[in-house]
């Protein structure tokens, strides 16, 4: 009879598996349109507001700063008010955020609603994958992860391109709110379609317990190998990716603006390589599948060092593909592994993942301005070996996490 008062998981097939997987492609369409729409035009801020690279960067890295510390809150707001509600209210207010950034008089205070939107930001991504992992079915689980993956990377895609390329025709502020409109509109679906979660029940944990649930994760023989793992492989892409469009608006290659930002059409393979992978590592095994491909991805980020139009682009998508498909594998063993506290290591994941944004994306800057794309290689392809590494140590760890974690607090605890 216990049992039997259980909410059934959503399978696949039903209308609640297309509902919920609808809403969660969309809501990370939006998410990942609204953070990364502003990298193809750090060129153009850095021209127009008379800055630097390091310091152009801050328009993507200011927000992935604040949302990296934001995430830690967000997951224990989530766990007060429900994972629906604070989703709802993330993506809305995202949205209007992004409607005001094309209106920003100056540089400080597009910067300050690019901080500010990091806030906002961080209530989607803190429990979307844990959403995920207690409302699927088991064997609905890697595909619906590898399905929001595969929307973080079109939404990432469509920011930059619509961006880029729009402001090479209509100028920067109008772009941004063309986009704007756009992920307005995929806000309101997501509100209308995202089913309220059954199996997850609400707790109204102090700061206490909050940082006992953070303490526990780092307890475990794998998940701090797989934090690590965010810092290095998010910290990597986005440095490749910012200073991407530096290197190639100058000679030999002299590449238009429109022409630069088509080149994040190759995210459509990172969104095919996700929802694959996710598949492929539920038959095969996660430890057997994720260190090859955070291979793929460092391989493909050397490749850019051949000064070829070709060769550079073949470079990116080869990193791409193994980038996001190693970031899906390792999103959902997060969710998985933790015994407790499921929450807050998907968040902590995701704190380390951001964090690595901004530090090594902004450190690339620099690294740009002092030694070319030479410097960029050092961060980038540097941060991408030592992933490497830490995909080999993760091979060697138990399946299994940690038994003798402690239980979750009680509710109202």
């Amino acid at each position: 009879m216990a049992d039997a008062q259980v909410p059934a998981a959503i399978r696949r097939g039903t209308p609640a598996f297309i509902r919920a997987n609808t809403a969660f492609f969309l809501s990370a369409f939006a998410i990942f349109a609204s953070l990364y729409s502003v990298q193809p035009l750090l060129p153009i801020f850095a021209t127009e507001f008379g800055l630097d690279a390091g310091t152009s960067s801050l328009a993507l890295s200011s927000t992935t700063a604040t949302l990296a510390i934001a995430l830690l809150l967000a997951s224990w707001v989530a766990d007060r008010l429900g994972r629906k509600t604070l989703m709802i209210w993330a993506i809305l207010l995202t949205a209007t955020l992004g409607l005001l950034l094309p209106f920003a008089p100056n540089w400080w205070s597009l910067i300050a609603i690019r901080t500010a939107m990091g806030l906002s930001l961080s209530g989607l991504p803190a429990v979307a994958m844990v959403y995920l992992a207690e409302e699927m079915d088991p064997k609905a689980l890697g595909f619906s992860m590898g399905l929001y993956i595969g929307g973080t990377a079109i939404g990432g895609m469509a920011g930059r391109l619509v961006s880029g390329v729009l402001a090479d025709w209509i100028g920067w502020r109008p772009a941004l709110l063309v986009l704007g409109i756009a992920i307005a509109a995929a806000a309101l679906a997501v509100v209308l379609l995202l089913p309220t979660p059954r199996n997850s029940a609400r707790s109204r944990l102090g700061m206490r317990d909050l940082a006992r649930l953070v303490a526990v994760q780092f307890t475990d023989k794998g998940l701090p190998w797989l934090f690590a793992s965010a810092f290095l492989l998010m910290g990597s892409f986005v440095t490749l990716y910012n200073y991407a469009g530096f290197r190639l608006a100058l000679p030999p290659f002299d590449l238009s603006q429109s022409a630069i930002a088509a080149i994040f059409v190759v995210y459509l393979f990172g969104s095919i390589s996700s929802a694959w992978a996710g598949g492929l590592a539920q038959r095969l095994g996660r430890r057997k599948v994720y260190w090859t491909l955070v291979l793929v991805m460092t391989l493909g980020t050397f490749l850019t060092l051949i000064p070829s139009t070709p060769v550079i682009i073949a470079g990116l998508a080869i990193a791409t593909v193994g980038y996001f498909a190693a970031h899906g594998i390792a999103s959902a063993w997060v969710a998985r592994r933790a015994m407790v506290g499921r929450a807050q290591a998907s968040a902590i994941y995701l704190f380390a993942y951001y964090l690595g944004s901004s530090v090594l994306g902004t450190l690339g800057g620099y690294a740009w301005m002092a030694w070319d794309w030479n410097g960029v290689m050092l961060v980038s392809g540097g941060a991408a070996v030592a992933a490497l590494l830490v995909a080999f140590k993760l091979m060697s760890l138990p399946v299994l996490p940690i038994r003798e974690a402690p239980a979750e607090p009680p509710a109202g605890v």
